[in-house]
């Protein structure tokens, strides 16, 4: 289904989290030597959207979407992954994660990602009227004002290289 308008701004920065998450898979297992350069971009990605990202959700999407009884056990899903993953990024901030860590932390984002996507996502586009989204979709363009709009470069450690 192609994406409400009103939600392109999220599915934006979901892209911007999953393309983090398929360098991590694709680095794993990740060097110990690299587990800084890997964590410090966690942690840039966190501040510069994914903290907004993850506040926009939840006061936003997150009680439309339980207005509707099929979803409530969707969105207690969802408010408890954000509640892991900012764990995760706060052990980020303090280079305690190893490189399993790491590539658990990727596999668990990058699932929560795609459950937002195919099921939340696409379920409040059947559900909500085009007023409905479009009220939605101005609170949420308000809540993401303060997040970065551009995708985070990687550094050498964290670029993808290419097969050998």
């Amino acid at each position: 289904m192609l994406r409400d308008k009103n939600l392109v701004p999220l599915s934006r920065q979901h892209q911007h989290a999953l393309a983090l998450c398929v360098r991590i898979d694709r680095a794993s297992p990740i060097r110990d030597s690299d587990l800084a350069a890997w964590q410090a971009e966690m942690v840039q990605l966190f501040q510069s959207e994914v903290a907004v990202h993850f506040v926009a959700e939840e006061r936003v999407l997150f009680p439309v979407a339980g207005g509707f009884a099929e979803l409530t056990g969707l969105v207690a899903e969802l408010v408890a992954e954000h509640a892991a993953l900012r764990a995760a990024f706060t052990r980020a901030e303090v280079s305690a994660l190893s490189s399993t860590d790491l590539t658990d932390f990727a596999a668990r984002f990058s699932t929560h990602i795609r459950k937002e996507e195919r099921r939340l996502f696409e379920r409040l586009q059947e559900l909500l009227s085009t007023e409905e989204m479009a009220l939605a979709g101005n609170q949420l363009e308000e809540a993401l004002r303060d997040a970065a709009q551009v995708c985070a470069v990687p550094t050498d450690t964290t670029s993808l290289r290419p097969a050998k």
